[in-house]
């Protein structure tokens, strides 16, 4: 549903708490307290039919009763009258409601019927619903505290976002302890309706939040969840500790990947794609967003330690090296001016060890220096208690210093009494300050893991040849559904290996036979050696009943494995329909064998898994995963995660696969899973990797029977309906098309075709720079919330965009977007301009808008015009402006 409607309960003015008691330590006493209490001051009603009073204040029998309509009605009822106040809440008008009340779908059946009820009522009134089995929110910038909880926090920057009551307790003292303040603090129960998409979305537009922490037992809109986290994340780190990491007894699975794909593997990489940072534990999610909302981005791993004492200095080396980054190398520069002035006995390298007696001085100087070293990209400064630094002093000067430093700067003061101070007031100015040098190490390992997951994620990919999707999809559809009529949900290995052909993955030819003398006839025409499988509807992994005979070198060794085959299969599989064997190709492993694979995962849909392959699959579990639809920087990211990427680039004699064509080949995957929703897991396993051949040796795909009662895509694909080709004025022919992150650097040659004029006209101001941050802002987008359509042509061999019309989608309301469009200069009056603004309107009108409104410069005449013929309403906005609106 988006945020519509969420000011009502997260900006209330008016509040009705129905439940209200004078029974202390009851939820409807606690939380009608905290709210007259706490410095609120928007109106608090009390309703409790059986009072006239509560707590001093005029109570109400009613929300009927109330003398206005409330913004926001808190319910902590027993379970059983929620629907009917509910349903009264609806009727009066209300629109925010926050139900703490327990009893819904976390005790069973009956809950779950109640909010099925719940939904509906919402549904019927327009409701925002916060929980139910809740304890309520906290806004300290409101002074609201809608929960039963015995303490509110301090003001801060975090949002924190939280499934579990009982953790939003211990949060709470945690929190009181370390003085570490927040701008909302929101138990979000069992989401039956405003989930974390939803706050993500809402908060991610607050003013007061810098950071944004989630504590997550399980997702419920997978899809709204990414597209939330990838449209914040950027601006505003969002960090993640999911608990239930390890699962008992996982379910059998009909291939390797269903194996190997556990659940808490695809939520990290969900978290990746979205750009969220996961952490482990609770002290790690406060630590993670302190620094992140503090301390400028790192560029690289290389952290240099200034340190007084040895001991600590080789404890932060260690957990340097733990957590995956690295100990930089200090410039001949930095050595020669640390040596100017350090000790002559100092450490002359890094940790930079400026000995027991170093003052304040001494410290602000190394500093200094090496923050000027380019192959020093984060400080770690480590003062343990000695005589001469003064933590109080030092602390000062390092705030000082961090203040004008590009770099991020970590501060350890171990010990407690004589540095507590010290580290309370470097947290209170921006200088994350730690007991340890392993904390400090393990933040800055987070804090540039999430600068490279970002990185990651807008790089540009490159253009690779990907096949388009096959045009005689009718044939696909027809091996789906023969199988299922005949009640199978399992193809056999031609159908699957024709599948995978179909998107350009060469795979071994299997030729089914019926009886010994075809399987030998078969075997002389393919020519030796060869591979013979048993070929049954029921067998799926072949290999673990005797149902494979690899290297049959001539006609006897193919009598003797068929003869062999059906004797073991049958004693293994008794109840198996045996219809024969195959025979195909025996391909001489002279590679690397891989796994390519997918299953359909209850939350996140179809999941991409890649890793080493062969018999040892599930023993070595070496995989990565990934989400369709993939790109070239997607596809390079999944492999490098995998122990196989290593061996790729060639390992012991044998010579380095061709990364590029395995690339390639998972991007023709993830189209073939994004064009069947119907496969529920599909293994290509091996899938043999040598120089510039991918070559398929097994493959095996499962049917789904009921695909559209399942989650199939979590990413937006590319829009391909929306391309179209349109003719200018002087016949030039044009393509219209939505933009994709390979188009970064055609958008730059374009943008620099245009005039100061056009950009003033398109941006509001004159911009001569447009770093990567920028162009990647306009060219990778998410389908979901936003459609760029660029005009492109080519001309002597060469692609060029003409120009971009956009629309974005208005936050909160899915029925609204902004308009907005440019055209470089050499194509103005061509008619351009013209046929985008009609396929705006097409594409806006096919996502369900009911309008599109944009500014536009008074000055700005050949827009205006423009839209005057297209019928937009034009009206005076801020000075200097017009607002456009388009009626749709």
């Amino acid at each position: 549903m988006g945020i519509e409607n969420l000011d009502k309960v997260f900006k209330p003015k008016s509040i009705a708490v129905i439940g209200a008691s004078d029974k202390v330590g009851s939820a409807g006493y606690r939380i009608f307290r905290n709210l007259i209490g706490s410095g609120y001051d928007g109106i608090v009603f009390p309703v409790n039919p059986k009072k006239e009073s509560i707590q001093g204040v005029q109570a109400y029998a009613s929300v009927d009763d109330i003398p206005k309509v409330v913004d926001l009605a808190i319910i902590a009822t027993p379970a059983k009258v929620v629907i009917d106040v509910v349903e009264r809440c609806g009727k009066r008008g209300i629109k925010g409601i926050l139900i703490v009340s327990a009893g819904f779908k976390e005790i069973g059946e009956e809950g779950r019927l109640l909010e099925k009820k719940l939904l509906k009522i919402k549904d019927k009134y327009g409701l925002r619903i916060v929980g139910p089995n809740c304890v309520g929110f906290i806004l300290p910038y409101l002074n609201l505290n809608a929960t039963f909880a015995g303490s509110a926090p301090e003001k801060g920057n975090i949002a924190l976002f939280s499934q579990s009551g009982a953790i939003c307790g211990a949060i709470l003292d945690w929190a009181a302890a370390a003085k570490v303040g927040f701008s909302s603090f929101i138990s979000v129960g069992s989401m039956l309706d405003v989930d974390f998409g939803d706050l993500i979305d809402y908060f991610g537009m607050d003013m007061h939040t810098r950071s944004i922490v989630l504590y997550v037992e399980s997702i419920t809109n997978a899809r709204k969840f990414m597209s939330a986290c990838r449209s914040f994340a950027r601006a505003k780190p969002i960090i993640v500790i999911k608990s239930g990491r390890f699962k008992e007894g996982a379910k059998a699975a009909s291939s390797h990947t269903g194996a190997m794909a556990g659940e808490d593997y695809i939520y990290d990489a969900a978290f990746k794609r979205a750009g969220a940072i996961r952490v482990k534990e609770i002290s790690d999610l406060f630590n993670c967003s302190s620094i992140l909302a503090k301390q400028p981005r790192p560029t690289g791993p290389n952290l240099a330690i200034i340190t007084n004492a040895g001991g600590p200095g080789v404890l932060a080396t260690d957990s340097i090296v733990e957590k995956g980054c690295k100990l930089a190398k200090l410039s001949d520069e930095t050595m020669k001016q640390l040596n100017e002035f350090l000790p002559v006995h100092w450490s002359k390298a890094n940790p930079i060890d400026i000995i027991g007696d170093g003052d304040e001085e001494r410290y602000q100087k190394a500093i200094e220096v090496c923050l000027k070293d380019k192959n020093i990209d984060g400080l770690l400064i480590i003062c343990v208690p000695q005589v001469m630094a003064n933590p109080k002093k030092l602390a000062d000067r390092i705030i000082d210093l961090s203040k004008k430093s590009t770099k991020p700067i970590l501060v350890s003061f171990p010990g407690e009494e004589s540095v507590l101070y010290a580290r309370r007031i470097l947290n209170r100015n921006g200088v994350p300050a730690y007991s340890t040098p392993e904390e400090a190490v393990e933040a800055y390992a987070y804090l540039y893991n999430y600068a490279r997951n970002l990185e990651i994620h807008y790089e540009t990919p490159e253009e690779l040849d990907i096949r388009p999707s096959p045009t005689n999809q009718e044939k696909l559809k027809n091996i789906l559904n023969n199988a299922l009529i005949e009640g199978r949900t399992l193809l056999n290995e031609d159908e699957a290996k024709e599948f995978i052909e179909m998107y350009g993955i060469k795979s071994t030819k299997p030729i089914v036979t019926g009886s010994e003398v075809k399987a030998v006839q078969t075997a002389k025409k393919i020519g030796y050696p060869v591979v013979m499988k048993i070929h049954s509807p029921q067998i799926t992994h072949k290999s673990d009943v005797g149902g494979v005979a690899l290297d049959l070198q001539c006609e006897n060794d193919v009598r003797k494995a068929f003869k062999n085959m059906m004797k073991q299969v049958k004693e293994n599989v008794p109840d198996a329909e045996i219809k024969g064997v195959t025979i195909q190709k025996m391909i001489k492993n002279k590679g690397y064998e891989l796994i390519l694979g997918s299953k359909k995962d209850p939350v996140f849909g179809s999941i991409i898994l890649f890793g080493m392959g062969g018999v040892f699959t599930e023993l070595l579990k070496d995989r990565a995963i990934g989400f369709p639809p993939l790109n070239q920087v997607l596809a390079h990211r999944i492999i490098e995660r995998t122990k196989a990427y290593k061996l790729l680039q060639g390992f012991r004699g044998l010579p380095p696969a061709n990364i590029q064509k395995i690339e390639e080949t998972m991007i023709n995957f993830s189209q073939l899973i994004v064009d069947h929703p119907e496969i529920q897991e599909i293994d290509i396993n091996p899938l043999i990797a040598s120089g510039d051949d991918i070559i398929a040796v097994d493959a095996r795909i499962v049917i789904d029977k009921h695909p559209e009662k399942k989650q199939h895509l979590i990413i937006s694909t590319y829009p391909n309906k929306y391309v179209k080709t349109v003719k200018l004025r002087d016949g030039s022919k044009v393509l219209l098309r939505p933009i994709k992150p390979e188009d970064e650097y055609l958008w730059l040659d374009m943008f620099k075709t245009f005039s100061e004029e056009t950009v003033r006209y398109r941006f509001f101001r004159i911009i001569k720079d447009t770093p990567h941050e920028m162009r990647t802002r306009y060219c990778n987008i998410d389908y979901d919330r936003e459609i760029g359509i660029v005009a492109e042509i080519e001309e002597n061999g060469k692609r060029q965009f003409l120009g971009v019309t956009r629309i974005i989608l208005t936050p909160g309301r899915n029925d609204e977007a902004e308009f907005a469009m440019v055209v470089s200069d050499k194509w103005h009056r061509l008619g351009l301009g013209s046929e985008f603004v009609d396929h705006t309107i097409d594409i806006a009108k096919d996502k369900g808008l009911k309008k599109i409104d944009g500014i536009v410069l008074k000055d700005n005449v050949p827009m205006i015009s423009l839209c005057k013929e297209k019928n937009f309403k034009i009206t005076d906005g801020d000075p200097g402006e017009y607002k456009i609106e388009y009626d749709l």
